[in-house]
C-alpha cells in the first residue's frame, strides 16, 4: 500500500492538511478533521467535488 500524499496533522486550533509529497501546508486551518476532503484529494481528486467540501468546511467555521 503507498502512503497518503495529503494528511489531517493537529495543530492548535484545529486541523491542517500536509501535502507530504510538496512538504507543505495545503488549505486552511479547520476546526474539524476534514476526513470526506481528505479521501477525495487522496483519491479521485475531482475538483468540482473538492470546491464543494472546501466550501462546507469553511461554512463550518463561522
Amino acid at each position: 500500500m503507498s502512503r497518503k500524499r495529503y494528511v489531517a496533522r493537529g495543530v492548535p486550533g484545529g486541523y491542517r492538511i500536509w501535502n507530504t509529497k510538496a512538504r507543505r501546508w495545503w488549505g486552511e486551518l479547520y476546526e474539524l478533521c476534514p476526513d470526506d476532503l481528505l479521501d477525495e484529494l487522496n483519491g479521485a481528486a475531482d475538483p468540482e467535488k473538492i470546491t464543494a467540501l472546501l466550501k462546507k468546511y469553511r461554512a463550518l467555521k463561522r
